[in-house]
């Protein structure tokens, strides 16, 4: 099943298992649809007061989940990606289902930040789309969240996820089913307030061509052509006549609406004023339905991944101009540092030792960016950065996991204890805490004077002769090192 790729997107109103098949012609790779599984499961209508996801949608999710988990039995888990959106991100109990989740999967779940919910928007809506050299606005309605996204070609441009989603805007305007005039005009009025933040520059920036990439979108566009509100895509002119036949209507009422889905009835009327706000606050004249998404961006960015055009390798290239990280220093410590790593002689067979090489080897090229800040405790400040800046390709668990290394390049390792590291995260930590002491004093090696092995929890560092008394000042610290590990539960031999 190496051919195959599988993306998982856990969205507010439905889940959805999406199979991609690599094919090769010549230097051309072309990824086409193998198969597709959707559940409708209702996450954030399945919320209660408390911002809690209730036992019985809970239930509903695992249940889904078993069963997307039966289809992708014998996948490699490198050819996986299962992403969570909103409701994961808001949810309090969210740590608490996602073991159970990923269990009832069988594969890991990242729960991702909307700026990279967009970005995966953004590149599953253009797969679909002819070539142009026109900005594209695409906006994708959820059931919690909706992303705007303004790009050119492969590039996006201006990335936005804000908290209004068609669930959400339904429970709070329409809970009760009744629709009255006051009711969509307060919705609307809400949504065009949360809008205001990125309508100047969003309008600043312009764009040629509008797409709706959600099921909210496609929904109305059904309905708006088939009942005759509209000629032609998505108008503004036929939204209000929709909406004033639904306050003529006082309800949602499935037969009444000619290419209305039953699982899009309930939600109609919290989409409706959401976008209805989007065409009024950023100027949008006409919108047409875009056939990508984000399952269809998450395989598409593994697909990447599986060319090694890794989007973020792109991200740390672009931190490090960002941050104005000394690219020599940050260089010989990665060499150093994965050299280290090679020499444990792990399985780099598994895909959890491969993404653990490449997290090093990221940390690694950033390690200093926290001396943009200060640098006292420039440790400090570069793992805050890793782990709450907005960094496109990175999931929640991979920035962890770069923060957690950042952190812990320097200093005690109490403070790191709170992220729970496995063996093999010290292990990784080890390594690159070494390379950061030997170069410390910013020249690189012209070999690497140590071999290391690490047996349980015994680290063993056999350096070559002399070289310790040719470097005092990297021996001291070595030293210092022993007591270091002991307190975190290893054994450290340094001869």
């Amino acid at each position: 099943m190496d051919n195959l790729l599988a993306s998982i997107d856990l969205g507010s109103n439905t889940f959805r298992l999406s199979i991609g098949r690599i094919v090769r012609h010549g230097d051309t790779v072309q990824l086409y649809t193998e198969d597709r599984l959707r559940e409708l499961v209702a996450l954030a209508n399945g919320m209660d007061e408390h911002q809690r996801i209730t036992p019985e949608t809970a239930a509903q999710a695992i249940a889904a989940l078993k069963r997307f988990g039966e289809r992708l039995q014998g996948f490699s888990p490198a050819n996986v990606r299962a992403v969570a959106t909103n409701t994961f991100r808001v949810a309090r109990n969210a740590a608490e289902i996602l073991p159970v989740a990923e269990q009832a999967l069988g594969f890991p779940i990242e729960v991702i930040s909307g700026q990279e919910e967009a970005r995966l928007i953004y590149l599953g809506v253009i797969q679909d789309l002819p070539p142009t050299e026109h900005r594209r606005l695409v906006i994708d309605i959820g059931g919690g969240s909706t992303e705007f996204i303004i790009g050119k070609g492969q590039t996006p441009l201006q990335l936005a996820s804000l908290q209004l989603g068609c669930t959400t805007w339904t429970r709070r305007f329409f809970g009760t089913g009744r629709i009255t005039r006051t009711r969509m005009q307060r919705a609307i009025v809400a949504a065009r307030s949360v809008l205001e933040g990125i309508a100047r520059p969003y309008r600043l920036m312009g764009w040629d061509e509008a797409y709706g990439s959600s099921g909210t979108a496609k929904g109305l566009l059904a309905v708006l052509l088939e009942n005759g509100f509209s000629q032609q895509g998505i108008t503004l002119a036929g939204m209000e006549k929709l909406s004033q036949a639904l306050i003529q209507a006082g309800e949602v009422r499935l037969q009444d609406w000619a290419g209305l889905k039953a699982e899009r009835a309930p939600v109609l009327a919290g989409g409706l004023a959401i976008m209805i706000a989007a065409f009024q606050e950023l100027g949008i004249t006409q919108m047409d339905a875009g056939d990508g998404a984000l399952r269809v961006g998450v395989l598409h960015d593994l697909l990447g991944r599986d060319l090694h055009q890794d989007q973020r390798d792109a991200t740390v290239k672009q931190m490090s101009h960002r941050y104005q990280v000394d690219g020599n220093q940050a260089e010989a410590v990665r060499q150093m540092a994965l050299a280290l790593f090679d020499q444990l002689q792990l399985d780099d067979t598994q895909p959890q030792i491969i993404e653990q090489r490449k997290a090093l080897g990221w940390t690694a090229q950033l390690h200093e960016i926290g001396l943009a800040i200060a640098r006292n405790d420039y440790h400090k400040h570069g793992a805050y950065i890793l782990q709450h800046a907005d960094m496109p390709g990175f999931s929640h668990d991979d920035q962890q996991q770069l923060a957690f290394l950042a952190l812990g390049q320097h200093g005690r390792l109490a403070k790191v204890r709170h992220f729970e590291p496995t063996r093999i995260q010290w292990l990784t930590l080890f390594c690159l805490r070494l390379a950061v002491l030997v170069l410390r004093r910013r020249e690189p090696l012209e070999a690497l004077p140590f071999k290391m092995q690490a047996l349980n929890q015994a680290l063993h560092l056999r350096v070559d002769d002399g070289w310790l008394d040719a470097h005092p000042l990297s021996g001291f610290l070595l030293k210092g090192e022993i007591e270091v590990w002991r307190k975190a539960g290893f054994t450290l031999d340094v001869v």
